[in-house]
């Protein structure tokens, strides 16, 4: 499987980020399967660099899928009270650990975002959200979660959008 990461360097050699803001999935390696979407973060990440010589870059890595069974892997194939609730901790608490080394599943975009953001602070209970959420459009995200998992993401290079 092809998979995409949006920056302003090519990244040869993944880590896991630890954000001081709480992210989808916890810490960890973000990519997509979607290039347009890696495009976009590209692009978003170079536009608010001070630097404006930024460029936006999108890294391209192999992941042979056949490594799943390899590894604790959670797929969440729908926005349901699971993947809602998941994101909910995560961004409440930077220091929550789910003990997965891949999470698959739907990013929590803008517009989806400000949703979960309405469940993590108290505004709007959780189903309410979640129909909400059935009409929204949400692209996908994989996070590798270990360097155990990132041992298993291949570098094949990196192009500028």
């Amino acid at each position: 499987m092809r998979l995409f990461h949006g920056s302003t360097l090519a990244i040869e050699k993944p880590e896991i980020i630890t954000a001081e803001q709480g992210r989808d999935f916890g810490s960890g390696f973000y990519t997509t399967d979607i290039k347009e979407q890696a495009a976009g973060w590209a692009k978003r990440k170079a536009k608010i660099k001070k630097d404006k010589t930024a460029k936006a870059i999108i890294s391209v890595y192999e992941f042979d899928e056949r490594n799943y069974n390899k590894l604790k892997v959670k797929h969440f194939f729908l926005p349901d009270a699971e993947w809602l609730d998941m994101i909910c901790k995560c961004r409440a608490n930077t220091n929550y650990t789910h003990g997965y080394d891949i999470v698959t599943g739907k990013i929590a975009n803008d517009n989806v975002g400000e949703t979960i953001s309405f469940v993590v602070n108290g505004i709007m209970r959780r189903e309410d959200a979640l129909e909400r959420l059935k009409f929204a459009k949400i692209n996908n995200q994989i996070c590798f979660n270990t360097q155990n998992a990132l041992s298993f993401l291949k570098y094949e290079g990196f192009e500028e959008v």
